[in-house]
């Protein structure tokens, strides 16, 4: 009977995200019409065209190399990784050193954070009311100190992080699959996608936080003692680094009761007793950090998010759909006490709430929400300054080139899901409810182009996947031919 439940909420779970992908795939294609056929029709017929024989071809290729010998695995992963860390090291010099918006924030405090000085002026300065920040802050202070305050240092670990955030979709793969080609085209599909890792010139906590979640899902699937609590560990570190730790945790916890909770038809404790360790040690880990930032004056609120309200404020503004929007910021103050700018903020959610329900707007904002955060650019070459030292044609180029892995991305994780409808490996869900939970999340929250990149590791695992399903029906009609 339990086994029965299982396979239905199985079901259920995957049907959702394959409903999820779908709507992705459709809202890809209205951003790409709209925003590069319709402009350019033949320029972007053309790279589309490019992009998919390159996938496709490149991707054929290593799933014809045999995958029997052991050596030969590692040679091409190997490859694969340097490869790519040449390309995110070009990347760097090809945009400017300037460090821009929240990541200016980090860059410039950790200095004078360094020299004893305070990190905020006033009760609502980026820092105090966003305290949950100071974890990453730390992290840069430790970088300045041990390397000075050049930005190649943190740029270069950035790029290690990337290197090791393939590495982990490789493992991660090999776990869900046991297939080394479904590994490698993983590892493929996510480093040609230049808007996943085009933001390693800023100080993006993306990158380490993203590892560390990656980390803490392959130590789950051990299903070990000594992994549960090491992911406590990874799990506590990621979410100061970035915080989203609860998202991580709700999709953890919902695989815990559905997968560890319930084990050959019946009910397993100790499978429950597993998880609470992970989520205990993850606890004792993020309250002994905020406490120790309190105590040593770097933060008196700790790791605290003290306007959750903003989120919501901007997250629900169907003006904006949703997105960062510098007239919604206008109508506040600032310079404004905490307490003040809460009471505005709770009063323009009631505005924006009473909004949607007057005019029905809620699934129209959800839609648009969703394609923004998925479907659409990450804006991450946005982020680089990369026009400022670039034309404008080389410029646009470079964004449509960094889309075009988006939409790679979207249309082979798209199969990939379909594909998923007959795996039968629970670890499978260890990934795609915390994908889900997130992108829940999301509907109700401020969106950026920039927030999916946590979860294109997990989207790439399923793109591999696809890819590799294609490379079979191109074996089937052309035969056998092995490398």
């Amino acid at each position: 009977m339990l086994s029965k439940f299982q396979g239905i909420i199985s079901k259920i779970i995957i049907a959702c995200l394959a409903i999820f992908t779908t709507v992705v795939l459709i809202q890809m294609g209205h951003f790409l019409t709209i925003n590069y056929l319709k402009v350019e029709p033949v320029l972007t017929v053309l790279v589309f065209l490019c992009a998919i024989i390159f996938v496709g071809g490149v991707g054929f290729f290593l799933y014809r190399i045999r995958d029997d010998d052991p050596n030969l695995n590692r040679l091409i992963l190997i490859s694969l990784l340097l490869i790519f860390a040449i390309v995110a090291i070009i990347w760097l010099k090809l945009v400017p050193q300037t460090q821009v918006s929240d990541f200016k924030a980090f860059w410039r405090t950790a200095p004078k954070a360094l020299e004893g000085k305070a990190i905020y002026k006033y009760d609502n300065d980026y820092f105090a009311k966003w305290a949950y920040q100071t974890g990453y802050l730390v992290y840069v202070m430790t970088v300045v100190k041990v390397f000075g305050h050049k930005v190649i240092a943190i740029q270069l670990l950035n790029v290690l992080y990337q290197v090791l955030i393939l590495l982990m979709s490789y493992i991660l793969a090999m776990q869900l699959f046991k297939n080394v080609s479904v590994a490698r085209l993983t590892v493929f599909i996510l480093m040609i996608d230049l808007d996943w890792f085009a933001l390693n010139s800023q100080a993006d906590n993306q990158y380490l936080g993203m590892l560390l979640f990656l980390v803490t899902f392959y130590l789950i699937m051990k299903n070990q003692y000594w992994a549960y609590a090491l992911a406590g560990i990874t799990l506590g570190v990621g979410s100061i680094i970035r915080p989203i730790g609860p998202v991580v945790i709700a999709g953890i916890v919902v695989y815990a009761l559905l997968y560890l909770f319930i084990h050959n038809n019946q009910f397993n404790w100790s499978g429950l007793g597993k998880i609470l360790i992970t989520l205990v040690i993850y606890q004792v880990i993020f309250s002994a950090a905020g406490m120790t930032i309190k105590s040593s004056g770097l933060n008196e609120y700790g790791l605290t998010n003290r306007d959750s309200e903003w989120k919501f404020v901007v997250g629900l503004d169907a003006n904006s759909n949703g997105s960062y929007d510098q007239g919604m910021v206008n109508r506040f103050n600032l310079k404004d006490s905490r307490a003040k700018m809460s009471a505005q903020e709770h009063q323009v959610i009631r505005e924006n709430i009473s909004n949607l329900n007057s005019t029905h707007g809620w699934l129209k904002l959800f839609w648009n929400k969703n394609e923004t955060l998925w479907a659409s650019r990450s804006t991450t070459i946005d982020f680089t300054g990369f026009e400022t030292q670039h034309s404008l044609k080389v410029s646009n180029m470079a964004k449509l080139l960094g889309y075009m892995g988006t939409v790679m991305l979207i249309i082979f994780s798209w199969i990939g899901s379909l594909k998923l409808w007959h795996n039968k490996n629970q670890k499978t869900f260890l990934l795609v409810l915390p994908l889900m939970a997130y992108a829940v999340v999301q509907l109700l929250i401020e969106v950026q182009g920039r927030y999916r990149l946590e979860f294109l590791p997990v989207i790439a695992i399923l793109g591999g996947l696809g890819l590799f399903t294609i490379c079979e029906w191109m074996r089937s009609k052309w035969g056998r031919m092995n490398v």
